[in-house]
């Protein structure tokens, strides 16, 4: 497995591969990876000739300086579970590498992504798929692959990055994949890993909520009437602090009809335990 930290030297073995006319996957990520990463590194291996995964820590989609700083680095088992998953290469760059003028977000063209950036996850972090799509298409460029594949645990982020591949026409097919659990329920997460071991236990609550309410919507309870018993619900338990629950339409995220569930939707949900943020979903299609 080959590691570069420069953009050129990548470049080099990107345009190496094309003359070769060998097929190039990506999967960008931040580190602290898990299963769900190794996933797409497999998925990405099974349908291309090259695997190249991405480790860079964003900070132009972090609007909370602490999160920031204490996001998990752990370079050295990333690169011994990338190496067993099969990726062939990693691009590990500084931020001087990514950014040479520097990071701050209104020197840097940025993008309006519309209606849905601004709804769920941009409501509560402001700039942040901005950050998101700066750095993604810096990466696109990078790497030039013929297809990215992307966690659905991050459903937002998988549409606004599809909509930016397909109007920028970066002709990129962008790959969604199934969000990948632990064995009680919870959604793998980098963040995770900075859980106590008490909160560990309890993260799984978020999970039965949302598996329950997508019961109760397969009972034929209207939105309205399963959206208010999850939030109610979820409210009983002190332990979290609840930012957003809704039940959304699963291609542009707005709130579906009150009383009549589509046959695709989502149920979307973010809250805080402890120090950690925590997101999920339950795609329904």
């Amino acid at each position: 497995m080959d590691v570069f930290n420069t953009v050129s030297t990548l470049k080099k073995f990107v345009n190496n591969c094309k003359f070769s006319k060998k097929t190039i996957g990506f999967v960008p990520t931040m580190g602290a990876l898990h299963e769900g990463h190794l996933t797409l590194i497999r998925q990405s291996n099974k349908e291309n000739d090259i695997t190249i995964c991405s480790i860079f820590v964003n900070p132009t989609q972090f609007n909370n300086a602490i999160d920031l700083k204490h996001y998990p680095v752990k370079h050295e088992e990333d690169f011994a579970l990338l190496e067993s998953a099969g990726c062939h290469v990693v691009f590990l760059p500084s931020v001087e590498e990514m950014y040479p003028k520097g990071v701050k977000q209104n020197d840097i063209c940025g993008f309006n992504f519309g209606e849905i950036e601004n709804q769920l996850e941009g409501a509560f972090r402001p700039g942040h798929f901005n950050g998101v799509g700066i750095v993604v298409s810096k990466l696109f460029h990078m790497v030039s692959p013929m297809k990215a594949y992307f966690g659905l645990k991050d459903l937002q982020q998988f549409l606004i990055i599809r909509k930016m591949a397909t109007d920028l026409s970066f002709g990129i097919e962008i790959i969604g994949v199934p969000t990948v659990r632990e064995n009680d329920g919870l959604a793998m997460s980098s963040r995770n890993l900075r859980l106590t071991k008490e909160e560990r236990a309890i993260a799984p609550f978020i999970f039965s909520i949302i598996s329950e309410m997508k019961e109760k919507i397969s009972n034929l309870e209207t939105p309205k009437e399963v959206l208010e018993w999850g939030i109610s619900n979820f409210h009983k338990n002190h332990s979290f602090h609840l930012e957003y629950l809704d039940i959304v339409n699963s291609s542009d995220l707005k709130p579906v009809n009150e009383n009549c569930t589509p046959k695709s939707y989502a149920i979307v949900i973010a809250a805080h335990l402890g120090k950690v943020r925590l997101i999920d979903n339950l795609l329904v299609e």
